[in-house]
């Protein structure tokens, strides 16, 4: 805007009117869930919905894209995920669509991922399924999704949230125990940051602490902006202290072994041609290293 005032397209900078209020930073810092929290939220899920989440912890995908994961973005040669789509709800339908910032990913798999998925399709045999792509009357696209609910259509984030990831929070402990109301459906009291996005969290935690870079997180969970990456998970990168020692240690090796560290002896200052201008009042030394 300030570059459009400078060439004279706009007389006023909108940005700056009165009217326009800077957004409220968000207080407090992500919270990871540690390992046994996750691990009993996975043991939580009925056997068939149990790849969904570990899937959700081990590979960092966004709810609507574990939904629309397909047997062909799968690739156990390449031992990598392809983010290709989501089921997205427009109104009352569904679609598929492409992911969050409309673009497509590739995530690593690893080797535990890898089995968790291949027991799944061969106890689960995925099959075609069809959606319309990106608008309601979308062009039909047909994928062999990978998970399926009770009535073989695709997977309802709301009917997910409540009959199978909620149970399995209070399975982990970590929400109440629901009440029940009058019709007798159980009521979880529950909160956003208990949602299944906090699996993303955990797989940022566990790749930042064992090395990932932010460029390459901010890749895997399909940030557009590693900087958002960083202001959200800048706190769980470990300490780079040993790291650092290690690193000038080795680089500079030759420089800490040398015999001249140390007390500077008499015998060797009288004979240092460097102490002349303290002894008679002389100019420095000359260095051809050193400009005066």
């Amino acid at each position: 805007m300030e570059i459009a005032v400078d060439d004279e397209a706009i007389k006023k900078n909108p940005a700056k009117g009165r009217a326009v209020k800077v957004p409220a930073e968000k207080s407090g810092r992500t919270i990871a869930w540690s390992d046994d929290v996750v691990l009993r939220i996975v043991e939580g899920h009925a056997p068939q919905y149990r790849p969904i989440a570990s899937v959700g912890a081990a590979c960092g995908l966004r709810q609507g894209e574990l939904f629309g994961l397909a047997e062909e973005d799968v690739d156990f040669d390449a031992m990598v995920i392809y983010v290709r789509r989501q089921v997205k709800k427009l109104g009352r339908e569904f679609v598929f669509a492409l992911p969050k910032n409309d673009s497509e990913r590739t995530v690593p798999m690893s080797d535990g991922t890898a089995l968790i998925l291949k027991e799944h399709i061969g106890a689960c045999e995925p099959r075609p399924y069809t959606l319309p792509w990106e608008k309601t009357d979308g062009e039909p696209r047909t994928v062999k999704l990978l998970f399926r609910w009770t009535d073989d259509k695709h997977i309802r984030a709301r009917t997910y949230d409540e009959l199978v990831w909620k149970p399995a929070l209070f399975y982990a402990g970590v929400i109440a125990e629901p009440k029940t109301d009058r019709r007798g459906r159980r009521q979880y009291i529950s909160s956003r940051e208990n949602g299944m996005h906090a699996l993303r969290h955990y797989y940022a935690s566990i790749t930042l602490a064992d090395g990932v870079n932010i460029k390459e997180l901010a890749e895997y969970l399909g940030h557009g902006d590693p900087g958002f990456t960083l202001r959200l998970y800048t706190h769980m990168l470990p300490s780079s202290h040993e790291r650092a020692r290690k690193a000038v240690d080795s680089r500079l090796a030759r420089l800490f072994s040398l015999k001249s560290h140390g007390a500077v002896t008499e015998q060797a200052a009288v004979r240092s041609p460097t102490t002349s201008w303290e002894t008679d009042g002389g100019p420095y030394p000359e260095d051809p290293g050193i400009s005066l």
